[in-house]
């Protein structure tokens, strides 16, 4: 019976090792949580600035305003018989 119970109390120690201390194990899985949830924060914000260029390429495709804005903020350009004021400070 003792042998039997010092065979078990060793396979306990032994595995316990490799859970421990082994590569793959309780370190590598906490390693690979953290980079896990930052890949999701990474994979959150890019689907947040691909849905704000989408919605500006949809409003330049659509809106005519738009692309006028941003012509005149951007180009300065202005439409024919408007007057340009440049305001020095």
């Amino acid at each position: 019976m003792k042998i039997f119970l010092s065979f078990v109390i060793l396979l306990i120690v032994l595995l316990q090792y490799r859970l421990w201390f082994v590569n793959g194990g309780i370190e590598q899985i906490q390693h690979d949580q953290l980079m896990l949830v930052d890949l999701k924060k990474q994979v959150e914000e890019k689907r947040e600035r691909n849905a704000a260029l989408y919605a500006e390429v949809e409003d330049l495709r659509k809106g005519q305003e738009s692309l006028e804005e941003r012509a005149r903020k951007e180009l300065g350009m202005i439409r024919d018989g408007e007057t340009f004021f440049q305001v020095l400070e």
